[in-house]
């Protein structure tokens, strides 16, 4: 019984790692393809990987979408980690209001942020481009870091804090030296999420976008109209595999952090 359990969990594996992955296999398949064509493999080439570093209009708005990604990514980091200590520091009644305030452009939908925030920049006379497209994705990144900050936060020993300040720390050392170290995870996952958020967002860069400053996402859509090109899918099968670098690359640095560690406190022990 025990083994056909352990069958069924298997094939069930694979057939969402099949759900998950096939579709991206089928992409970096066909940015080898010989021809345009979506449905026939009609040889091998590396011409569409040639022919989108020179792609002046992909390339540029890869830019873009860095740049956007970190500087928005940066101030929502900093303005959500102020925001979440300012938070858990209220009343618990006005704690889980303001929570609940700061959650909802989560849940809210992208259509209605967009065309929000459009009025607004229009309502102030901002010429779209780069400004209105930082300002926006600062506006649904924070919210994320603020989500990611306060379970850190609801774990901290605030005897620690207290017993800095016993020892001579002013408020702002007992921030630096005890608080963010113990918030700096949350910090970083608040970090992560709010560049992946940028980088993909679609919906609201849409509305606030101008002329001199277009994202990936957007950029891709206007292609995507006439004919998927296979320099696309080049791109995307290069961003795929220089993020699948990191993760690994990522995950063997945690293990032989971890493997120090606990060899280092074998010595000890």
């Amino acid at each position: 019984m025990k083994e056909k359990r352990s069958l069924l969990g298997k094939t069930y594996l694979v057939l969402f790692l099949l759900f998950m992955y096939l579709p991206i296999g089928v992409m970096i398949a066909y940015s080898f393809n010989e021809s345009k064509s979506r449905s026939v493999f009609t040889g091998f080439t590396l011409d569409w990987y040639s022919k989108l570093l020179n792609n002046d209009a992909l390339l540029s708005s890869l830019v873009n979408s860095m740049i956007i990604a970190f500087a928005s990514s940066v101030i929502a980091v900093v303005l959500g980690t102020m925001a979440a200590i300012g938070i858990q520091n209220m009343k618990k009644r006005a704690r889980t209001l303001v929570l609940n305030v700061s959650y909802l452009p989560i849940i809210n939908p992208e259509i209605i942020t967009g065309v929000s925030l459009m009025l607004l920049f229009v309502w102030m006379k901002l010429e779209f481009g780069f400004t209105t497209l930082i300002l926006a994705h600062i506006a649904f990144n924070v919210p994320y870091v603020v989500m990611s900050v306060m379970p850190k936060l609801r774990q901290l020993d605030k005897t620690q804090v207290e017993a800095a300040e016993d020892l001579g720390c002013s408020p702002r050392q007992a921030f630096w030296k005890v608080v963010l170290p113990q918030i700096k995870p949350g910090i970083t996952s608040g970090f992560l999420i709010a560049m992946t958020y940028s980088f993909d967002d679609f919906v609201i860069s849409h509305f606030v976008s101008g002329a001199s400053a277009q994202t990936l996402p957007l950029t891709i859509y206007s292609m995507t109209r006439k004919k998927v090109s296979p320099e696309i899918n080049a791109l995307s099968a290069l961003m795929f595999v220089v993020i699948l670098g990191i993760l690994v690359a990522n995950n063997v640095y945690e293990a032989r952090k971890q493997k120090k560690k606990e060899a280092e406190n074998y010595v000890k022990g």
